[in-house]
């Protein structure tokens, strides 16, 4: 095996398992219950694509029936097997003063019918593409970080038409909720299962929403959440408003302190901050909170960045700046998420189908996340010429041997075989239904 006092095959082979095992009761049947497992270790493999066709090739299977019935047709609850991967995640992550972030991503698409795809905005190409979109919550402590919860988007052009709802699959239900509002329901469920969390950290998106402001305040959750440069600030004790752009070219020189917002790739994250500590309440004038705003200043460009913050106790600036350093693992967790388990290679159009991809893809992820922090939580001799086992080198690693892949080239010439015998179908019957538009008068 590879050198490294943490790189441990059976080690990470038993956390598969536990992830694994934590659903395993999920599934009424053997049959469904075996293509979850390999599903999920299909999504670790190193596979080109993470498609049902190329996830049964690896587990061995002759077609991908299987997988796709998984997806589609069995019975079984994608909600609930997120819950167990989260229980999971929070029993080895978990820590008092835990992170929750949420953000949004989108995955690229070309037809109608993938549920939830219209024209919109998505950071993914960073402008308006036909894009499904999905809004996730990701948990982060001093051990480790990982998503844990996910929502389809669905905008008003799908839910105001119940005929295309009903043809994807959508419950009934089901009807339109903002993004914020989704990223409530999420932050709400993880409080209801005790998800051990003292804080929430989003982008301008969520930031700028006062209802959901006002939902973590009820939550008594701590935030730091960016808003706009043309948020207006309470001050004078809540009798004037003042956008925040404005108030950071008022202050002086001393109101600035440079501080880290966490390592990166690169070393610490240095900043200038300013903290306005004592601010207007944002909201019920009788809250007992602690309202502040953020300022964050690139000691390069000057750009400028904003942060609501509140807590429910007294809290100093180290800890501020820490959490707003936070929110970033979340762009991480979908670099991950979609680079090492497929999350954005489903090829699902389902309301359904989506979210037991999803849920099997953060499944795999957290096998990932839980292995890095036990490797780094080791007992042994730190080794100060490397890094620490990152999501991705574990990803690499973990195929040798836990995971293995079939390459008998029986067996491959097989689902060669396969794939092109389907292929020349769908091309045969794609012709044909282009033939017969053409000769309609």
């Amino acid at each position: 095996m590879a050198e490294g006092h943490s790189v441990e095959p059976a080690r990470w082979q038993r956390i598969i398992d536990l992830v694994i095992d934590s659903f395993a009761g999920r599934f009424c049947r053997v049959e469904p219950r075996r293509a979850a497992a390999g599903f999920v270790t299909g999504l670790l493999a190193e596979l080109e694509v993470k498609t049902c066709w190329q996830v049964a090739e690896q587990a061995g299977h002759a077609r991908p029936d299987a997988m796709q019935r998984l997806l589609f047709r069995a019975k079984w609850d994608a909600d609930a097997v997120r819950d167990d991967v989260r229980r999971v995640v929070v029993d080895r992550l978990g820590d008092p003063d835990g992170v929750l972030v949420v953000d949004e991503t989108g995955d690229l698409k070309k037809g109608v019918h993938t549920v939830g795809v219209q024209r919109q905005y998505t950071g993914t190409a960073g402008r308006i593409e036909n894009a499904q979109v999905g809004v996730f919550l990701a948990y982060a402590s001093r051990h480790g970080h990982t998503l844990i919860d996910r929502r389809a988007y669905l905008p008003k052009s799908w839910t105001d038409d119940r005929q295309r709802c009903e043809q994807a699959g959508v419950p009934d239900d089901v009807v339109f909720a903002t993004r914020s509002e989704l990223a409530d329901d999420m932050i709400t469920a993880a409080v209801k299962a005790l998800v051990p969390a003292r804080w929430v950290a989003a982008d301008e998106a969520y930031g700028n929403n006062t209802t959901l402001r006002a939902r973590l305040r009820e939550l008594r959750l701590g935030y730091v959440l960016a808003v706009s440069c043309d948020h207006l600030v309470p001050i004078d004790g809540g009798k004037t408003r003042c956008r925040a752009d404005q108030l950071a070219e008022n202050l002086p020189t001393t109101a600035w302190t440079r501080r880290s917002a966490g390592n990166g790739s690169k070393g610490p994250r240095f900043y200038d901050w300013a903290w306005l500590a004592d601010i207007g309440a944002d909201g019920d004038p009788d809250d007992d909170g602690r309202h502040s705003l953020l300022i964050r200043r690139n000691n390069t460009t000057g750009e400028l960045a904003f942060y609501r913050c509140w807590t429910p106790q007294p809290a100093t600036l180290a800890q501020l700046v820490a959490v707003a350093g936070v929110r970033w693992i979340v762009e991480e967790g979908f670099q991950a998420a979609k680079g090492q388990v497929g999350l954005d290679q489903h090829q699902v159009r389902r309301w359904t189908s989506w979210h037991r991809f999803t849920t099997l893809a953060l499944a795999a992820l957290a096998v990932l996340a839980i292995c890095a922090t036990d490797a780094r939580s080791a007992d042994r001799p730190a080794e100060t010429d490397m890094i620490d086992l990152t999501v991705n080198e574990i990803r690499r690693l973990i195929n040798v041997p836990p995971i293995r892949p079939t390459r008998n080239i029986t067996y491959r010439l097989h689902w060669s075989r396969w794939r092109r015998r389907h292929q020349a179908r769908a091309r045969q019957a794609h012709h044909a239904r282009r033939l017969t538009l053409e000769l309609q008068p």
